[in-house]
């Protein structure tokens, strides 16, 4: 038992948890870490290729010091004030946000009316296993074959939508509805409330499981309402589970991509340009302009950060902070009478 207790103490198994963990720090320190540097560095550069006759890329340059029209060299930060200040990147970033509103508020609306519905045991509602996979297999089909569906579905002259509304007697002739601004963005924003609506319901649903049962039985016990019951109870409870809900689907809405390139191209007149596809029109378009990609991509990490941090500071518990405050207060009285 002595020489067993003794071999035990000298055998030290750090070092498998370290061999264990090595692919995934080499995997996200070559694909992940190396780009980012890369992309961040590459924003204070003027690095472009252009495209040359069958030559790919073409010729490359990374050249430090930018210098302007009149031989005088710019800031460093030249690039990151050229993007933020174009015209075409605040339309996209606008876009972008406007379309993650449209699908978004009646995406968690409606994730959380069916949460509720299918988490009430007094409805007893049946086959709810099949309803939570109905309405989460469209995330599960590809955003391009969404996307290709979609552009089908309102093709002009001929689409099953403009022959439903022939038929119905709403339109006389084919219209081209993607050729209005509105209708793409609206189209759009459905298509991904359409998306993960679903998956907001599961998460929404989790969290309701999660909550205490003795409470919605003393809430019944006094006679409370299941819309009291959801607005007292249900909603203070899901607090964090909203926050991570929120959190994911604006860092996910500002990185639009998928949908609004394959379905409409950013068009009609730029309405579905998205910063994703503004991003990755200057890296790939005509210029390659390498480093106004880069200097796109570093901005809307910042302001995804920005807006994040102020979502988690409106959201937070102001009870736990106070409580958290009054405690180091406490501490600090404690620790001066001493």
């Amino acid at each position: 038992m002595k020489n067993k207790a003794k071999f035990s103490k000298r055998v030290s198994y750090a070092k498998y948890g370290y061999i264990f963990s090595l692919p995934f720090v080499l995997a996200f320190v070559i694909f992940q870490l190396y780009p980012l540097l890369f992309t961040t560095l590459m924003g204070f550069t003027d690095m472009s290729g252009v495209a040359a006759q069958g030559a790919g890329l073409g010729d490359l340059t990374f050249n430090w010091n930018i210098m302007g029209p009149d031989g005088y060299y710019l800031s460093p930060f030249h690039t990151f004030i050229e993007i933020f200040n174009s015209p075409l990147f605040r339309l996209a970033l606008r876009n972008t946000v406007v379309i993650w509103l449209m699908n978004f508020i009646p995406q968690i609306i409606l994730s959380l009316a069916l949460a509720a519905w299918f988490t009430n045991k007094m409805l007893k509602l049946k086959w709810v296993g099949g309803f939570k996979v109905l309405f989460y297999m469209p995330n599960i089909i590809t955003a391009a074959s969404i996307a290709l569906l979609f552009s089908a579905m309102f093709g002009h002259p001929i689409g099953p939508v403009n022959d439903f509304l022939i038929r119905i007697g709403m339109r006389d002739g084919p219209t081209n509805i993607l050729a209005t601004p509105l209708n793409a963005q609206i189209i759009v924003a459905f298509i991904q409330f359409w998306m993960w609506y679903g998956v907001t319901m599961i998460i929404l649903i989790a969290g309701i499981m999660g909550i205490s049962p003795s409470l919605f039985e003393a809430a019944a016990i006094d006679g409370a309402s299941h819309i009291k019951a959801f607005i007292y109870i249900t909603l203070p409870s899901l607090r964090t589970i909203v926050l991570f809900v929120l959190v994911t689907s604006f860092v996910g809405g500002m990185q639009m991509f998928d949908i609004p390139n394959l379905f409409n191209d950013g068009g009609p007149q730029n309405a579905t340009l998205t910063s994703s596809l503004f991003i990755f029109n200057q890296a790939f378009g005509a210029s390659r302009m390498f480093s106004r990609a880069a200097a796109a991509s570093m901005l809307m990490f910042i302001i995804i950060c920005a807006f994040s941090g102020l979502i988690f500071y409106l959201m937070r518990d102001k009870d736990v902070g106070r409580e958290r405050r009054e405690r180091r207060a406490a501490e600090k009285a404690r620790r001066a009478s001493v």
